[in-house]
C-alpha cells in the first residue's frame, strides 16, 4: 500500500477497513483508500456471482480530478477501458420535438464589464441576435465540429477554457482499480456476505458472514453493495427518502451497438414518448440505453423503442434494471457508510452517478473517523451528503419541467407536475432577469444551469441592466470577434479519432 505517513497510528485510529462491494463503487473506494497512512488495513469482499450493474459509461470532468490524485496516467487509462473523451452532452427532443442543444464543460464566454456573459448574450438576443449561446463555448464548438485536444495550460489562451470528461466502460475501469489497488496493498476477499452481526451494545457493525462460513471483521464499513443495501439498510435501516413523484422513470434498458461513423466527443441523451435514450461511444463499441417510466409505458414498448433507435447492429439482448429514484436518509449509520447505488439512485442523464461515488469518497476522506466515531463527523457527512443529492436531483428535474412538449401523457405529466421549493425559486430567479445565485460548491455551475435554462426555452423576461453599459453594436463586434477566435481554434484542433488514436489506442 502506498505509504502517506510512518509515524505510529492513534491509539483510536481505526486499523480495519472493510469494502462490501466490488464494481465501480467499491474499486474507486479501494483506490482511493490506499492513501491512509501505513497501518491500515483495506479489504474488499466482492463475489463472481453477483454482477455489477454498469449502466453508466459517461462522466463530468472531477473524474479527470479523481484520477490525477491517485497518479494515474491519462493515456493508460483511455487505452485500458476503451475509453474517449467527452466533451459535454447533446439534448435532442427536450424542450420541443425537433430541437437539439448542448451542455458543454468548460467556461462560455468570458464576463466584461463586471458583467455575466450570459447577461451581454442575453440583452444582445433580446435585441434580435439569433447566436446560441453555445457558440462562445470552446467545448462545444469542438465537440460539435468532432474535434480534441486537452486544455491549454496558457490561461491567455481560449484553449485554457477547454474542460473534458471521458466515455468509458465501467466494468473495465473497475478491473483497472482492482489491479492498481491490488498492488498498493489492498486484500481483495472473494465471497458472498449472507450475514451481518451488530453489537449488542452500541448496534454497530461487528462482522459479516460469508456463504463459506468466513466472518470478517473491521472497525469501519464500506457498503457498495448495489441498490440492495446490505449493510446500510438491511442491516442498520437507514431508510430511504423517495423522489419518483419528481423522478417517474423507474426502469432502464441497456445495450451495446457495433459503432458507425466517426466517434462523438460527446454523450447524446435523446427524449423519448416516456424517458429518454442515451449513447455513449466507446473505441470499441457503441453504449445505448433507455430511461422510462413504467407507467406511461410498457417495457416492450420502451425495448422497440431503443432498438429502433440504435445507429449501429446490437450486440447482445436488451439488459433490464429497476430502480426508485431517491436517497438514503442517512448514508453513513454508525459504522457503516454507504457508497454508489447503495447511498442512493439518479438517473444517468447529466452523467452524475459516478460523480455521487467520488464525492462521497472525498466526503469521507476529509472527514475520516477514529474508532469513536464522532456523531459530529457523522452528521456533517449526512449533510453534506444530502445537500448534495438535492441539488443533482433539482438540476436533473430542470430537464423535465422545462419542456414545451405536449405530444404524450409523460411530457404532460412532467410539465404540469410541482417541484421542489428549491428549484420553484431558481426557475423563478430566471425568469424575472437571468439571474442565478450558486449555492455554496454545489456540482453545477451557472453555466450549466444557464445552458439548460436556454437551450429548453426558459427565458428571461428582462436582462441585467448593467449589460446596458457597453453599447448593443460595440457588444455585437465584441461577440463577433470571440466566436471567430473560438471557431478558429476547435478548427485547428485533430479530430477526435485521431487524437486517441495516436495518443490512447490500445495496442493490437
Amino acid at each position: 500500500m502506498t505509504l502517506l505517513a510512518s509515524a505510529p497510528l492513534h491509539p483510536d485510529a481505526i486499523r480495519e477497513v472493510l469494502i462490501v462491494g466490488g464494481g465501480t463503487a467499491g474499486w474507486m473506494t479501494a483506490a482511493a483508500m490506499t492513501r491512509l497512512p501505513a497501518g491500515i488495513r483495506v479489504r474488499l469482499i466482492e463475489s463472481e456471482e453477483i454482477g455489477s450493474v454498469g449502466v453508466g459509461e459517461a462522466t463530468i470532468p472531477p473524474l479527470v480530478t479523481f484520477n490525477a490524485m491517485l497518479g494515474i496516467d491519462e493515456a493508460s487509462f483511455i487505452k485500458a477501458t476503451q475509453g474517449t473523451f467527452k466533451l459535454g452532452i447533446e439534448f435532442v427532443d427536450w424542450g420541443r420535438q425537433g430541437d437539439r442543444y448542448m451542455h458543454p464543460f468548460g467556461e462560455v464566454g468570458m464576463d466584461m464589464e463586471g458583467v455575466k456573459f450570459h447577461q451581454h448574450w442575453l440583452r444582445q438576443a433580446q435585441g434580435g441576435d439569433p447566436t446560441p449561446i453555445e457558440d462562445y463555448c470552446l467545448s462545444a464548438v469542438a465537440a460539435r465540429l468532432g474535434r480534441f485536444t486537452p486544455a491549454s495550460s496558457d490561461p491567455r489562451t481560449v484553449l485554457a477554457s477547454l474542460r473534458h470528461a471521458y466515455h468509458f466502460d465501467a466494468a473495465l475501469y473497475a478491473g483497472f482499480l482492482r489491479r492498481f489497488s491490488e498492488a498498493r496493498g489492498v486484500e481483495r476477499v472473494e465471497g458472498k456476505v449472507v450475514g451481518v452481526s451488530l453489537r449488542d451494545s452500541d448496534g454497530f457493525i461487528e462482522s459479516v458472514r460469508l456463504a463459506d462460513g468466513r466472518r470478517l471483521d473491521a472497525d469501519l464499513f464500506i457498503d457498495c453493495s448495489g441498490f440492495r443495501g446490505l449493510l446500510i439498510e438491511e442491516a442498520l435501516a437507514a431508510g430511504y427518502e423517495d423522489w419518483s413523484h419528481w423522478l417517474p422513470c423507474d426502469r432502464a434498458l441497456a445495450v451495446p451497438s457495433a459503432n458507425t461513423g466517426p466517434l462523438t466527443p460527446f454523450t447524446r441523451a435523446t427524449a423519448d414518448r416516456a424517458g429518454w435514450r442515451w449513447r455513449i461511444p466507446l473505441q470499441q463499441r457503441t453504449g445505448n440505453g433507455h430511461v422510462y417510466a413504467s407507467a406511461f409505458t410498457t417495457d416492450e414498448d420502451a425495448r422497440a423503442s431503443l432498438l429502433a433507435g440504435l445507429e449501429g447492429e446490437p450486440l447482445a439482448e436488451p439488459r433490464p434494471l429497476r430502480f426508485t429514484t431517491g436517497r438514503r436518509r442517512r448514508q453513513w449509520v454508525r459504522n457503516c457508510v454507504s457508497l454508489g447505488l447503495s447511498s442512493g439512485f439518479l438517473e444517468p442523464l447529466e452523467s452524475t452517478s459516478i460523480h455521487l461515488i467520488q464525492s462521497g469518497i472525498s466526503r469521507l476522506m476529509a472527514l475520516f473517523p477514529t474508532r469513536r466515531f464522532d456523531p459530529v463527523l457523522i452528521d456533517q457527512f449526512n449533510r453534506l451528503s444530502q445537500t448534495q443529492f438535492e441539488q443533482v436531483r433539482d438540476f436533473i428535474i430542470l430537464h423535465y419541467k422545462a419542456t414545451q412538449r405536449d405530444d404524450t401523457d409523460f411530457w404532460r405529466h412532467v410539465a404540469a407536475m410541482d417541484v421542489p421549493e428549491s428549484l420553484e425559486r431558481r426557475i423563478a430567479l430566471f425568469r424575472a432577469g437571468g439571474r442565478f445565485m450558486r449555492d455554496g460548491d454545489e456540482l453545477f455551475s451557472e453555466a450549466s444551469w444557464v445552458a439548460i435554462f436556454t437551450g429548453q426555452h426558459i427565458l428571461p423576461q428582462d436582462h441585467d441592466p448593467l449589460a446596458d453599459g457597453v453599447p448593443y453594436a460595440a457588444m455585437a463586434r465584441k461577440l463577433a470577434g470571440l466566436r471567430g477566435i473560438i471557431r478558429k481554434t476547435a478548427e485547428a484542433m485533430p479530430t477526435h479519432e485521431a487524437f486517441i488514436a495516436r495518443c490512447c489506442q490500445p495496442s493490437a
